[in-house]
């Protein structure tokens, strides 16, 4: 059976996360097998593993210090805020449903053998265990059902290192009154504090550090310094929507949506030295960037009124007017269709439909099956402003309850018309239908009115819609990729297709949709 040590925090955001990450490495590079766990986790940002289940992602970043693949069993209970007073609850890495506060907190007990048989699987395959903690353990209201703090240390007899932020300021009443609000039998399990995100001289620290240590009857194990580390944040506590971002030679807005989920897909961006990125929640924060990013969110219907409500849909509906590539991914990518329905209540927001930004021709519909995979593939023939990803390998991933149909679906789609409104990836072997393409594409508003609307600034992925017969040349399509399942090079209808100007590897028959088959099979990812 293996060994435990677990960091638990006196708050959220102390750095728990960070630590149990480096302890992860450290006992790997001991010669120790380890392995990271989170009885629950809360978080937004999230991961699926190979095997198809969802977990939270800073377990996953400690699963990789450790050297090792990710797997549910490290986080088995993950809770998704679906409003502010309800989440999406995934245990074993599948969902089990909506639950409001209240509700889960009343059945949480029934959790606690998933919990266990998690851990104990897992301690039975490696040496050491390292758990974290989520918040704080001193949460008095809420410690006789706690399953993740020392409800969680009892279960599985574990000691404790107790984590102060003192970059917050209050590190020493932070310790002290977590552990004075113990009771006696978890006072006892705390065997060091650690004094977290310190800057300075440690001299000067030293006198508080021994009058806590006297205080608390516990000793500092140690004093961490304030790093500067480039990881995947759990949630929206990250310090990234608070920085003041010079705008830059290529000015990259996101928008800041209320329940934004998986906003690390875009720290790729911020390693760039004349790309800024910057968070926008307001029309005055947007200015004129040369890239909109609409993200994911795990409330697309509320986010999408609350895009209204704010001026920021106008916002960006005239940007893409004016020429600025609008990209949406996810619950972003939904949003810039025509409507957005969830009949069902499958995000519990209260809402059932509501208008999109009428940038894509598309509508998305909410089901109660969580489609959750890993795929790669290669980047097809691609033309214009991402050209440079032609025969590129991609890896991405899709988690979506949304599917996203066409405004006209070609004769050959057969009965299946919708299909992931996040990601589309096919993987090799190749999917069993076309079903998918993504397009990037800027147009003049002169060209083409009736289409300018549902086209200009369009971007994102989504099923192969029922395009006009005939584009005018001087609409600048600067990414089209097709999905195909065929390696052979003919028309998919049998009519005269002919390729249209500046478009890539789209074509034109007789059904006005048919796609030119290459001979190498391409394949498109839009959420990575």
């Amino acid at each position: 059976m293996a060994r435990t040590i677990m960091i638990q925090g006196t708050m959220s955001n102390a750095g728990k996360s960070l630590l149990a990450a480096g302890l992860c490495r450290i006992f790997r590079q001991d010669g120790l097998r380890a392995a990271p766990f989170k009885s629950q986790n809360m978080a937004l940002n999230s991961f699926i593993t190979a095997a198809g289940g969802e977990m939270g992602r800073a377990q996953v970043v400690q699963a990789q210090a450790a050297g090792i693949a990710p797997d549910v069993r490290m986080n088995p209970i993950l809770l998704k805020p679906t409003t502010d007073m309800g989440s999406q609850v995934i245990v074993n890495g599948a969902v089990v449903g909506n639950m409001t506060a209240l509700e889960y907190y009343r059945r949480k007990n029934e959790f606690i053998p998933a919990v266990l048989e998690a851990y104990h699987s897992l301690a039975a395959e490696y040496d050491v265990i390292v758990i974290e903690g989520a918040g704080s353990p001193a949460e008095i209201n809420l410690k006789r059902e706690d399953i993740v703090n020392m409800g969680l240390a009892r279960l599985v007899d574990a000691p404790v290192l107790l984590v102060g932020d003192i970059d917050r300021g209050g590190v020493f009443a932070q310790l002290y009154g977590t552990i004075a609000l113990l009771d006696g039998e978890e006072r006892r399990r705390v065997k060091g504090t650690i004094v977290n995100k310190f800057r300075g001289d440690r001299a000067i620290l030293q006198p508080g550090l021994e009058q806590l240590e006297r205080l608390c009857g516990v000793p500092v194990a140690g004093v961490v310094p304030y790093l500067h580390v480039d990881i995947d944040d759990e949630d929206s506590l990250t310090e990234r929507f608070c920085r003041a971002t010079a705008r830059k030679l290529v000015d990259i807005a996101v928008i800041r949506l209320p329940r934004i989920s998986n906003f690390t897909d875009f720290s790729p961006f911020e390693r760039y030295e004349n790309v800024s990125l910057r968070y926008v929640g307001s029309v005055r924060e947007l200015h004129q960037p040369d890239l909109i990013l609409l993200p994911g969110t795990k409330s697309t219907i509320a986010d999408l009124l609350w895009l209204r409500q704010s001026g920021l849909e106008a916002a960006v509906q005239k940007a893409a007017a004016a020429g600025t590539l609008v990209f949406g991914v996810c619950g972003g990518y939904q949003m810039l269709g025509r409507t957005v329905s969830d009949p069902e209540g499958v995000e519990a927001a209260g809402v059932t439909q509501a208008a999109g930004l009428g940038l894509l021709p598309v509508d998305t519909f909410f089901r109660g099956e969580k489609k959750q995979t890993q795929a790669r593939g290669v980047f097809g023939p691609v033309e214009g402003l991402l050209a440079p990803l032609s025969g590129m390998a991609y890896e991405g991933y899709e988690i979506h309850m949304g599917r996203s149909a066409a405004e006209r679906a070609p004769s050959w789609w057969g009965a299946e018309t919708s299909t992931a409104a996040t990601s589309t990836v096919f993987s090799t072997p190749p999917a069993s239908r076309m079903r998918c393409w993504a397009s990037c594409a800027r147009a003049r508003a002169s060209t083409r009115p009736d289409w300018a609307a549902s086209t200009r600034g369009l971007t994102g992925s989504s099923n192969m819609t029922g395009w006009p017969t005939e584009c005018a040349a001087d609409w600048i399509w600067t990414l089209c990729i097709v999905c195909s399942t065929a390696a052979r090079s003919e028309p998919a209808d049998g009519g005269n297709a002919k390729r249209l100007p500046g478009r890539a590897a789209v074509f034109y028959g007789r059904d006005q949709a048919s796609i030119w088959r290459p001979r190498n099979p391409a394949m498109v990812c839009t959420s990575l």
